[in-house]
């Protein structure tokens, strides 16, 4: 049985929440156990805002993730906050430098990347598709099936855009 506990932070705006949505979403197609659960500053865009998910072989007790397997942090004060949570043996996705030895760290320099490509509010999906590609995960099927799912009907523009960031 197999249970991975995802922590997603960064600040509102940066797709925290829809990247943690996809996650799920993804988990729930491919018929795994699952809970999501966003957490925001009051301020929403500019404020804080983290998004635990859970994926897992068996049920779900708690949606709690206090000590996450993988890290996603999208800005530095995400990373100062919620590295020291991160499970020894760990995994953590960011774009600078931790301080800890104890997890593998992967810097993806997702902002960057999707400024030279010409999707800059897409940072979000270009890191998810690194972690999927790192973690093992990214089955075109399910990954489209899932993008179909968080991509409300009024943006279906944006499934291209948002695969081509994912492959990114």
């Amino acid at each position: 049985m197999s249970t991975t506990q995802y922590l997603f932070a960064g600040f509102g705006g940066q797709g925290i929440l829809f990247a943690g949505k996809f996650a799920a979403y993804k988990g729930l197609i491919e018929e795994k156990q699952v809970s999501w659960l966003p957490s925001y500053g009051p301020e929403m865009r500019g404020g804080t805002a983290s998004c635990s998910v859970i994926i897992s072989d068996s049920p779900v007790g708690s949606p709690i993730v206090s000590k996450p397997d993988v890290l996603i942090a999208m800005n530095l004060p995400s990373l100062d906050r919620y590295e020291s949570a991160v499970a020894a043996g760990g995994t953590i996705f960011v774009d600078r430098k931790v301080k800890r030895t104890d997890v593998t760290a992967y810097y993806v320099p997702a902002t960057r990347l999707a400024n030279e490509n010409g999707i800059p509010t897409l940072a979000n999906m270009i890191l998810m598709g690194n972690i999927l590609k790192v973690m093992g995960e990214f089955k075109e099927e399910s990954v489209l099936s899932a993008l179909k799912k968080v991509i409300s009907a009024k943006h279906a523009d944006m499934l291209d855009v948002n695969l081509k960031a994912l492959k990114t």
